[in-house]
């Protein structure tokens, strides 16, 4: 009997320690199961890519992508990083997001050609894209101080634009390149020359000038086809967009010279340079993230710009009329005039 109770009791003893271990090996996976947790939880994401990087792979810094575009409102700004790469991604960006007719006028805007788009950090983009730029005009759209002169060109330099009116109706306006702090471009009341449709410089022979049309003879100044690299840049030359030069080598009158072409029998289209640029400061048109209309010019500082002049500017436009009125007359009586004509024997 005692031996009976002695083996059921070692029997009992067996199972309880079988219990006991089997549950240990459980606490054990769970804490392991817990810790694994724990630990894949608190690592930061930089540990865990540190991971996945081959050891023997060299970790190289680079600049974070900045959002390309920053909605203010009325116009946006549009970052363009400094890192190549990323300024590629940027501008397929853009590219993507606009078409090659509104890319044309976000540069515009920013006096900025295709080919230094490079040029900035940051572009200024309207809202709402108007590809003629008419809406985002600095110039006013009527100006009744000009409604007897039939063509005007007025060069802003402050703004770095130009605008042409009729009759005192804004028509056109876009952005210009004016001379550098060194090379200033002369302002004042001057008129159109001789144009060129393509002209060699006189600083330097490599450099081509399409549609160029003198304003400053002695001076060799004018306007004309040329880099765009959103600041003042040329040599004293108005500097303007291909499609900008080229219209306006169409509409603006030359002079008439006189037999010989040593003096002016009359003047072209009347033209006003006027201003300083803000050298060293911000560019003006950035101002307009801010400002939709901090870079408008009011009709009462262009009157009385334009006003004094008036009088010369009406007195050479009806001159020149008359001018050019005579030569066509003169010109037809040679044409009904006969080729051979006879004369009687005496």
């Amino acid at each position: 009997m005692k031996n009976i109770l002695v083996k059921k009791s070692f029997l009992c003893t067996l199972i309880v320690a079988f219990f006991v271990v089997s549950c240990k090996k459980e606490i054990e996976k769970v804490s392991d199961a817990i810790t694994d947790t724990a630990t894949s939880i608190s690592d930061t994401p930089e540990e865990v890519e540190k991971d996945t990087i081959k050891q023997d792979s060299p970790v190289v810094e680079k600049e974070s992508m900045p959002p390309a575009m920053q909605e203010t409102g009325f116009y946006n700004a549009f970052v363009l990083p400094k890192d190549k790469k990323l300024r590629d991604s940027a501008y397929a960006i853009f590219s993507k997001k606009y078409n090659e007719r509104e890319r044309y006028a976000i540069l515009a805007l920013n006096r900025l050609d295709s080919k230094n788009k490079w040029n900035s950090d940051t572009l200024v983009v309207p809202a709402k894209i108007d590809t003629t730029l008419m809406s985002y005009s600095p110039f006013p759209m009527q100006l009744d101080v000009l409604s007897g002169v039939k063509k005007f060109v007025v060069f802003s330099y402050p703004l770095q634009a130009y605008g042409v009116y009729t009759d005192g109706t804004l028509v056109k306006w876009g952005p210009t390149s004016m001379g550098k702090k060194t090379a200033k471009t002369k302002t004042g009341l001057t008129f159109a020359n001789w144009k060129k449709q393509l002209a060699i410089s006189t600083v330097s022979s490599e450099w081509k000038l399409p549609y160029n049309f003198n304003i400053f003879n002695l001076d060799g100044i004018g306007w004309h086809q040329y880099d765009l690299p959103g600041y003042p840049a040329s040599h004293s030359c108005l500097r303007l967009l291909m499609k900008d030069a080229k219209w306006l080598y169409g509409y603006a009158d030359t002079w008439v010279l006189n037999p010989g072409g040593a003096t002016t029998k009359a003047k072209g289209t009347a033209v006003l340079v006027y201003g300083d640029y803000k050298w060293g400061k911000r560019k003006p048109w950035r101002n307009l993230l801010e400002d939709p209309n901090a870079n408008n010019v009011s009709v009462e500082e262009m009157t009385k710009m334009i006003e004094p002049n008036v009088d010369k500017i009406i007195r050479e436009q009806d001159n020149r009329i008359k001018v050019v009125d005579s030569i066509k007359a003169a010109k037809a009586m040679i044409q009904q005039m006969p080729e051979n004509p006879k004369t009687q024997s005496p």
